[in-house]
């Protein structure tokens, strides 16, 4: 298990780079209570980009997989997750790569954006759309998912959704403590306005059924050039491993999508 240190911490990753060589590398960023090998590898997203002569880097994000479990909520604050991935390609020597996050991990990716344009080529936005934008803090007293994860008896948990993110964490041996952390961290708003200044091209995409994440098309209208795709008949669940979500990142970097906001 390869691993680096990030802001102290020491992070795990995987690198699988085809035998033959590749054409481009992609970062990886799963979303909450997933890791590289539940998020990525079981989902078929290795094999995908193997075959299609990628690099793909998949990274277990600080509380997270075979990561460093923190139980500070400081210490998950989205500049450090971001951190964290701009840290992955430095230790790899990556001055660039392509960036690709679901749901949590989207907001990541989003955010090294933000922080180092010149360092994505493409950014790619899974399972979010639409309610990204004018949503509100993260973290805070009220927080449903951390009390969903610390809760003593599971079948107490009364919100659907909040028990199948209790639940998905237990299946993968996840510390509910540190996603608990990792959840009340405060955590403003991403500011549309910034997306405006991301003049890389932008993927979002998430399934028709994704309560959770809103229009992807919606929220690819606040950058320059970027793609709203929604993937028929998936939830915010089914949409990753999805057939058809695999078909819309490659017809994406293979440019055979049309600009839809050109400038």
């Amino acid at each position: 298990m390869p691993t680096f240190i990030s802001d102290g911490h020491t992070l795990a990753y995987d690198d699988v780079a085809p035998a033959g060589g590749h054409r481009r590398t992609i970062v990886l960023v799963h979303g909450f209570a997933s890791n590289k090998t539940e998020g990525w590898r079981r989902t078929g997203w290795y094999s995908a980009f193997e075959r299609r002569g990628v690099r793909c880097i998949a990274i277990d994000q600080r509380g997270h997989g075979e990561s460093a479990k923190l139980y500070d909520p400081a210490d998950f604050k989205r500049e450090k997750l971001a951190g964290d991935v701009l840290a992955l390609m430095d230790h790899l020597d990556l001055p660039r790569a392509d960036l690709f996050g679901y749901s949590m991990g989207a907001r990541t990716v989003l955010a090294a954006a933000l922080a180092a344009p010149d360092r994505v080529s493409n950014l790619m936005l899974g399972g979010v759309g639409g309610k990204m934008i004018g949503e509100r803090s993260g973290g805070g007293p009220s927080n449903k998912l951390a009390e969903a994860m610390l809760a003593d008896d599971a079948s107490s948990i009364s919100e659907p959704f909040m028990a199948s993110f209790r639940a998905f964490a237990e299946e993968q041996g996840e510390d509910r403590k540190a996603l608990a952390a990792f959840t009340s961290a405060e955590n403003a708003p991403l500011d549309p306005a910034g997306f405006a200044r991301l003049t890389m091209p932008v993927l979002v995409v998430a399934g028709v059924g994704d309560t959770l994440a809103g229009d992807p098309k919606d929220l690819a209208a606040a950058f320059p050039h970027a793609h709203g795709i929604s993937i028929v008949g998936c939830d915010h669940f089914s949409a990753i491993p999805h057939a058809m979500t695999k078909a819309a990142v490659f017809d994406f970097l293979d440019g055979e999508l049309d600009d839809p906001f050109p400038r």
